[in-house]
């Protein structure tokens, strides 16, 4: 597995100085494969500094843009508490000082990035720690219809449906209740190419970031499973419908 270490510069352009953000740093939220590599992918394109990433593991081929520190720390927080990121808790976790001493540290990385980030869907299950940490972090969701992230979990790693369901209800939960304590940017992994990139290329612009034109993260590797024709549990279906409801 290769791992590589990139930093993008932005381009000068003119712009009207009252619509320009100031520089925050920004999580990506999602349920697993659900789009959140394609997200995180594309905002790294733009300029997003993620440290030391993932850039290539056999079920995506162009990475999981996860940083590999952020999420040996998450995993050590669950895994602590009895927990991971297929048997999530059901209610926030209280870090430890120590705990906030290495998210520091992790923080301390990006000292001197304009605009930096990072991805783990992990983090949303630990959001109210690293919000602690980062009162001025910025967030940027994406989420999937259950039955394409079911077929996605099958066939990377065998998951049975009922857990695969279960897994995306208790992240999408999350992620809806973080979205209802204040609106941020969320994106329908569901809609076409030419849809998502014309509504990413605008959250780019809101987060100071350069919209892609030509070159692009997007390919159609990243989306091998598509929602299938079949009835849901009414309670997903709702969450659905509810995320599709606040989506761009």
């Amino acid at each position: 597995m290769r791992f590589i270490r990139n930093i993008f510069s932005r381009s000068e352009r003119v712009v009207t100085p009252s619509l320009v953000p100031l520089p925050c740093p920004v999580m990506v939220v999602g349920m697993h494969r659900s789009g959140t590599s394609f997200l995180t992918g594309s905002l790294q394109q733009a300029g997003l500094e993620l440290g030391k990433y993932s850039a290539w593991n056999p079920h995506n081929l162009k990475g999981n843009r996860e940083n590999l520190d952020i999420v040996a720390f998450n995993d050590a927080v669950l895994n602590a508490r009895g927990f991971a990121w297929d048997n999530p808790p059901t209610s926030s976790i209280a870090w430890t000082s120590e705990e906030y001493a290495r998210a520091r540290a992790l923080i301390a990385d990006f000292a001197g990035a304009p605009h930096w980030g990072f991805k783990d869907p992990r983090s949303l299950l630990l959001v109210e720690g690293w919000r602690e940490l980062l009162p001025d972090l910025r967030f940027v969701g994406i989420f999937r219809h259950p039955t394409a992230v079911v077929q996605s979990l099958q066939a990377r790693g065998g998951m049975p449906e009922e857990q695969a369901l279960a897994l995306w209800a208790a992240y999408n939960e999350r992620l809806l209740a973080l979205y209802r304590q204040k609106p941020f940017p969320l994106l329908c992994f569901d809609e076409d190419e030419a849809t998502l990139h014309t509504k990413l290329n605008q959250i780019l612009l809101e987060l100071g970031l350069q919209p892609l034109e030509d070159e692009r993260f997007f390919s159609a590797a990243l989306k091998h499973h598509q929602q299938l024709e079949q009835p849901l549990p009414k309670a997903l279906q709702t969450m659905y419908q509810q995320l599709r409801a606040y989506a761009r």
